[in-house]
């Protein structure tokens, strides 16, 4: 089904081709300046240069360092649709050798978020441009913390969403062929969750086990029986990923501690399996620390939600995204995605999704062998955030021509 967007074939991706070359130079600017978490004042200046003389209706937060920029149509009411960028870097060294690699120490834009930011503020300006055809209003959402800190959440709590009828955002990814754009209905990406285990038993020499109670191979064999458990409980198409990624424990080699700590996350693509996961955990862990005369604690820090696009602006979406961009490059993602995001917040509460663009880099014939996503190499092809401009104006535009109507 064609989408009419009032515009001719190809006219929208051409247009945004005109705005790559001050995307670039914004992109680059925020790569060389990255900032964490949900403070992001040079960011936030940054983008807001950027905006200035567009017209725009903006606010600033109070909890957090984001922009809300409006942008109302002049061709009288209409409905609202969101567009999505999250604005904040990773914690760790950057080793890509780019002229405009981070001058920060340990702080890297290794997620794209720079590239998200910069298109957006180009889908803005493009967007300006065509206020006149428009009815109806485009919300930029321009997100602090997505790393970690839930940023989505402080945006909802001071009224992001006040008057939303749907949202969409687009994520880059260095491992699909450039100017792809990959969709998929349904669980998109999974939830994660942090745990925790202590496993107390008593200390001792290390010559006297049998005095002591060893709480190492305890810890040990919790960390064998919980892969057990997720392989033999879980459903294999409603899957869960359980890693221990930290075991810690004594502090000398002839001393048995009285405790040892394991940690690590679980992911999800389904709630329900989610949940029940929490409480199998909790059964592995308590039956085999009282069965080797131990006690253990398990703590597990709720993390993001599993991301639902939801499947009919999906399908709407698609539509209007392969008019733009053809429908050769529009390809639907065989299985959910096990990393996180915070936009599953806002799919919560409004109907929308979150597509992904493919920006493998031209020197990586294999995007499978390019340095992916949070790497401290990871590079992408600027090139392609024309086609990610393309994307968020040819949404936004259909979606307003359209009337909010996604059926």
């Amino acid at each position: 089904m064609a989408i009419d967007t009032g515009a001719p074939s190809g006219s929208v991706l051409d247009g945004a081709r005109g705005f790559l070359g001050e995307v670039i130079e914004l992109r680059r600017e925020l790569h060389l300046h990255p900032e964490l978490g949900t403070d992001l004042p040079r960011t936030q200046a940054a983008v807001l240069a950027a905006l200035d003389g567009l017209g725009l209706e903006i606010t600033t937060g109070t909890a957090l360092t984001s922009v809300v920029a409006d942008l109302r149509g002049g061709a009288g009411d209409g409905p609202t649709i969101l567009l999505r960028g999250d604005m904040d870097a990773l914690p760790m060294p950057e080793d890509t050798g780019l002229p405009f690699a981070s001058t920060v120490d340990n702080t890297m834009h290794a997620c794209g978020h720079d590239a998200h930011t910069a298109m957006l503020v180009g889908a803005a300006r493009m967007l300006s441009e065509q206020r006149d055809s428009l009815a109806g209003r485009v919300r930029f959402m321009f997100q602090p913390g997505e790393e970690g800190d839930g940023g989505a959440v402080d945006m909802i709590d001071e009224g992001v969403l006040d008057g939303v009828d749907a949202a969409f955002a687009l994520h880059v990814a260095p491992n699909m062929f450039s100017d792809f754009v990959v969709h998929r209905a349904g669980a998109a990406m999974a939830s994660a969750d942090e745990l925790e285990i202590v496993v107390t038993g008593r200390g001792g020499h290390a010559s006297t086990p049998h005095w002591a109670t060893d709480p190492i191979p305890v810890a040990c064999e919790i960390v064998g029986a919980l892969q057990s458990m997720v392989t033999r409980t879980v459903n294999v198409f409603d899957p869960a990923v359980l890693t221990i990624a930290k075991v810690q424990a004594g502090t000398t080699t002839n001393v048995i501690p009285e405790s040892a700590t394991i940690a690590g996350t679980l992911r999800a693509v389904s709630e329900s399996t989610r949940h029940a996961v929490w409480g199998r955990i909790r059964q592995v862990v308590d039956g085999i620390a009282a069965a080797h005369g131990c006690s253990a604690t398990v703590q597990i820090d709720e993390g993001y939600p599993v991301t639902v696009n939801h499947p009919g602006f999906t399908a709407w979406a698609t539509d209007a995204v392969e008019d733009v961009v053809g429908a050769d490059r529009v390809v639907e993602m065989p299985s959910p995605i096990m990393g996180a995001e915070d936009f599953s917040y806002v799919l919560q509460k409004v109907p929308g999704a979150m597509f992904f663009l493919g920006v493998c880099p031209p020197e990586h014939p294999n995007p499978f062998e390019a340095p992916a996503c949070h790497s401290n190499r990871m590079v992408l092809n600027e090139e392609a955030m024309a086609t990610g401009i393309a994307v968020h104006v040819g949404v936004a535009t259909a979606y307003l021509a359209a009337g909010g109507r996604i059926d």
